[in-house]
């Protein structure tokens, strides 16, 4: 029952298993669900608290469940996308809470954000490499991610400074 539920989730309920770009389609569906949240005007301490908690499940799921998979970062497993995903998804969700109430402009941040990760995520820039060639665990699989995740909320962030009206 725990491998079923694990897999689960680390599967993101199955969109991993998709033959074609798993962890972009991920990474998408992410971007809908914060969409949906900003929408909702749910509060980000509720986003935070949940996020941290996804975090630690999988890194603990990806250790345990090690042997359900082909290799210990499988395609399939696209939990950590979401994870990298909403990092900057969340940075901007909290400094844009109060401030605004655009939809339209959350959107831009959303798109330009998924962009940016699958960016930083593809292509590896250090120490995201180091990561994923070194550390081989459940830690590792979502640390890279992680980094990818702030890298894009770095860029981002200081393209709407230069940028933007913010």
């Amino acid at each position: 029952m725990t491998k079923f539920f694990g897999k689960l989730l680390l599967t993101m309920f199955n969109i991993g298993k998709i033959n074609l770009f798993p962890g972009t389609i991920a990474s998408g569906v992410t971007s809908l669900i914060y969409l949906i949240l900003f929408n909702i005007k749910i509060n980000y301490i509720i986003l935070l608290i949940f996020l941290f908690t996804v975090t630690l499940i999988s890194i603990m799921l990806i250790n345990i469940l090690i042997d359900e998979f082909d290799e210990i970062d499988s395609k399939e497993i696209v939990i950590d996308e979401f994870i990298g995903q909403s990092i900057p998804l969340i940075f901007f969700y909290i400094i844009l809470f109060e401030a605004l109430s655009s939809t339209q402009f959350f959107f831009i941040i959303m798109l330009v954000s998924f962009i940016g990760f699958r960016f930083f995520d593809i292509l590896k820039p250090f120490p995201i490499n180091y990561i994923d060639k070194n550390f081989k665990n459940g830690l590792g699989v979502v640390l890279d991610d992680i980094i990818a995740g702030i890298y894009t909320t770095i860029v981002l962030y200081i393209f709407i400074i230069i940028y933007g009206n913010f």
